[in-house]
């Protein structure tokens, strides 16, 4: 997936606000709870949210279908990264909640990934190549917009204003809330953070070793989850606790993936004309080695 800056995002939000589904009214923003209020509670507070705007981003209509489901799928992430901060003190009832969530996270991805490949495309694009890997990028564009296209109205078919699927969220949304919170502890959420940094340690290590496609993938979700449990201990007002992490790794692990996203569009099945795939292959399997390069040679580090 590409990844925007924060003030494309931000934009993106005020977009959603203006263009909430007529059906649907917008959730209220959950508000600031004071410092004051248990640290568990804050935390509810900010995945509540989360799924809020995921039920009003998939009620987005026409061709902001796939935007929707961009930013619903983001939300529903945090909101596990979240549930991963309480670990077993929000009893059994967490794990449930996180399966039914990351079934609905998978359930929309066929609608997601059609959309990022024709993201990836863009991003190319947008990059100093040759006229003659500029068209066959574009003429990769037009067929997976096509098929993005496709995507939308058969789960428009099957799921009506993905009206099924946003049910089921409102349903998760309360056994979220009905959590005990309340009851979180400091080293709950400071062993997650551990653990989670132990993780991708452990993950790039792997990945550098290996160059298996599926170990830089875990690579990616591992720092991703990482950088959303920040994100929610700063909501919640726990700062001190956030964990420190290189965003820029994160970003280009997120871009080197979209190049695996392309190549696995140069298949058999393809969507591409046959006659596209092989060029299509070489130039994302170069691009690719050049990428996962630079990350491992740490070429272009940023810092937190």
């Amino acid at each position: 997936m590409p990844h925007a800056p924060a003030s494309e995002e931000a934009a993106a939000h005020r977009s959603r606000l203006a263009a909430k589904a007529p059906d649907e009214p917008l959730a209220a923003k959950a508000p600031d709870e004071p410092a004051a209020h248990p640290p568990g509670r804050r935390l509810r507070s900010f995945a509540s949210a989360e799924i809020d705007m995921a039920l009003d981003a998939l009620g987005w209509r026409g061709n902001r279908i796939h935007a929707g489901v961009h930013l619903a799928r983001k939300g529903l992430r945090r909101v596990r990264a979240t549930l991963a901060l309480g670990g077993g003190a929000l009893g059994p009832g967490a794990v449930l909640v996180d399966r039914e969530l990351r079934r609905l996270n998978r359930d929309l991805s066929a609608l997601r990934d059609a959309h990022a490949l024709v993201e990836t495309l863009d991003r190319l694009l947008r990059l100093s190549l040759e006229a003659e890997v500029r068209t066959l990028l574009r003429r990769a564009r037009r067929r997976a917009a096509q098929a993005r296209a496709r995507v939308a109205h058969q789960a428009r078919a099957d799921d009506p204003e993905l009206g099924a699927r946003r049910s089921l969220l409102r349903v998760l949304r309360a056994a979220l809330r009905a959590l005990p919170w309340d009851g979180l502890k400091p080293e709950d959420w400071r062993g997650a953070v551990t653990a989670s940094l132990a993780r991708v340690a452990r993950g790039a290590e792997r990945a550098r070793r290996s160059g298996v496609d599926e170990d830089w993938h875990d690579w990616r979700r591992r720092a991703r989850r990482l950088s959303q449990q920040q994100r929610a201990l700063k909501a919640a007002k726990l700062g001190r606790d956030a964990p420190k992490f290189d965003k820029h790794t994160i970003e280009r692990l997120g871009a080197a993936q979209d190049l695996n996203l392309l190549l696995d569009h140069c298949g058999r099945r393809s969507v591409f004309g046959k006659a596209d795939r092989g060029a299509l292959r070489r130039y994302a399997e170069g691009e690719l080695a050049r990428s996962r390069g630079e990350i491992v040679n740490g070429e272009g580090r940023g810092s937190d």
